[in-house]
Parts: structure tokens; C-alpha cells; sequence
């Protein structure tokens, strides 16, 4: 795939190569997680939760890569759901930490394993070794790109 002007082959920038992976890697999620009545953010938030449990809205919005204001949103749609809770006032400051409910723990948990096989498909073509190395490099990028 060619821009015009400067002859640049999009196929060859990895920027483009890991949007359109990440773009594949959303349908798929989405359209997998639909089944479990969950979108792929609310997903990223339960996990979040289950690892550590009581983070703050501004800490989920940060590992689910949404603002703060969606992340509220999306707090308040699980909690209706019955899979997270928070309490009614802030134990201090003014954040209300949130954990899973066992509703929110047995959705989890089914939909885990339909993720983990995505994972799967995505990495099936790596061997132990060279997902470690890719890892490892999507890690350098990352810090790389953050000026650290």
C-alpha cells in the first residue's frame, strides 16, 4: 500500500502494521466479548480490577486507555450490572475504589478464556521465544515514544 507524493509503502512503517493490529485485535474482542455482554473496555477494567483490586477511576482509565470521564461512564454501567461496586462515600480523598462483585468475577472469568484464545490466534505463528523478543521490543517502543 503506497502513499502518493513521497512513495512511502505503509506496509513497511511499523506504526501502521501495529494500528492495523490493534485495529483486528479490537474487532475481534469486541465481537467475542459481545457474546459475554461486555465491551472491550469494560473487559480491561474487570481484568484491572481482579489484579488489583480497589484502583482508582483515574488508575483504571489509564490501563483501560480511556479518558477519566469514560471510565466513569463505564464504572457506573458495570456497577448497574452488578459486577463492580464502590462505595457510597470515599473512604479517603475522593476517590471511590472499586472492586468486582462474584457476578462480576464468574463474567470475568468466562470471558477470559475466549481473550486468551484470541492471544492464542494472534500469537500462533510465534514461538516461546519469539513472543518474549516481541514483548520485549513493544515494551522498548513504548518507553521509547514516552521519552523515558
Amino acid at each position: 500500500m503506497r502513499q502518493e507524493g513521497d512513495g512511502t509503502d505503509l506496509g513497511r512503517l511499523v506504526g501502521y502494521q501495529l494500528k492495523r493490529v490493534q485495529a483486528t485485535l479490537r474487532s475481534a474482542m469486541d465481537a467475542t466479548l459481545r457474546r459475554h455482554d461486555l465491551t472491550t473496555p469494560q473487559y480491561a477494567c474487570l481484568e484491572l480490577l481482579d489484579q488489583r483490586p480497589g484502583l482508582s477511576n483515574a488508575e483504571l482509565a489509564r490501563g483501560a486507555f480511556v479518558t477519566r470521564q469514560s471510565m466513569n461512564v463505564l464504572l457506573r454501567n458495570l456497577e448497574d450490572a452488578g459486577l463492580v461496586e464502590r462505595p457510597a462515600s470515599a473512604p479517603q480523598g475522593r476517590a471511590l475504589p472499586a472492586t468486582l462483585t462474584a457476578e462480576g468475577r464468574a463474567r470475568l472469568v468466562a470471558a477470559r478464556g475466549d481473550v486468551l484464545e484470541i492471544e492464542r490466534r494472534l500469537t500462533a505463528h510465534l514461538d516461546a521465544e519469539q513472543a518474549e523478543l516481541l514483548l520485549g521490543h513493544l515494551e522498548r517502543m513504548t518507553r521509547a515514544l514516552d521519552g523515558r
